[in-house]
């Protein structure tokens, strides 16, 4: 009698994406692209030179290529933790990473120009660029809202203290959005009225509030994981969480009481 012959199947190794989603790859790429291109202005200011502060430098494409770009990657990450369809999160991360790239091209189209990206009502093109990001910036405080909404109506999932991380994050992140939101309004204010360049200095005291605040949303998620990657117990973590939550908090006050005091 012929002795049976044993076959063992082999398992494909992993893929290290592969429980990633296309729309979700495409905003890690898109936020990577983002910071990349502010990494390139980066070292064209240090090859070209100039002022770094001020409406006109190469500053602006830089810090908002980082800041975009990370923020694009944080939310993407953060929001799949939100208990939230997945047709309508994908809806929202594409139209938040189609805005982001809006935002900062506009931002570098005009940094190349030699012009100023914001507030700028010089000619019918500064104009358009001028009130595009403003629109823009307007779908952002949209988008970030629903997801902060979400976050706050079903309680987020993962490991012991992202629920509190997440919540939190969002809920500075909208601090962010506010300050942001602020500054605009009033320099859109000053400017129409023939004030230029108080509507160039308006924005400076609420810069350090809505810079603090806006990176939140990867900050204390980032922590939670990286609790979560260690052995301390449950309420060791929750406590650490807590704390890292309140000094951010502090940190968000005392940029906002400085913005109140300067402005």
């Amino acid at each position: 009698m012929p002795s049976a012959v044993r076959t063992t199947t082999r398992k494909p190794p992993p893929r290290p994406l592969a429980g990633v989603r296309p729309a979700e790859r495409l905003c890690h790429a898109t936020g990577a692209l983002l910071i990349l291109s502010g990494l390139a202005h980066l070292a064209v200011f240090a090859v070209d030179g100039g002022p770094w502060y001020g409406p006109v430098s190469w500053r602006k494409p830089v810090t908002f290529g980082l800041s975009f770009g990370l923020t694009l990657i944080a939310v993407t990450w953060v929001t799949s933790y939100l208990r939230l369809g997945e047709r309508l999160r994908t809806v929202l991360l594409l139209v938040f990473a189609a805005d982001c790239v809006v935002e900062v091209g506009g931002i570098t189209v005009q940094a190349w120009r030699r012009v100023p990206s914001h507030l700028d009502l010089a000619t019918p093109f500064d104009t358009a660029v001028s009130m595009t990001l403003a629109v823009g910036g307007g779908v952002l405080v949209v988008l970030l809202s629903v997801f902060a909404v979400v976050s706050f109506r079903r309680r987020p999932a993962g490991p012991v203290g992202m629920a509190l991380a997440v919540r939190a994050g969002f809920a500075i992140l909208l601090v962010a959005l506010a300050s942001g939101a602020a500054m605009i309004a009033r320099g859109v204010v000053l400017a129409r009225t023939g004030h230029q360049e108080a509507a160039y200095a308006s924005t400076a005291p609420l810069k350090p509030l809505h810079g603090v605040s806006l990176h939140a949303v990867l900050v204390l998620p980032a922590v939670a994981w990286l609790l979560s990657r260690t052995a301390w117990s449950e309420r060791a973590r929750r406590r650490v969480m807590a704390a890292a939550v309140g000094c951010y908090a502090v940190a968000v006050a005392a940029a906002g009481a400085w913005a109140v005091f300067t402005y």
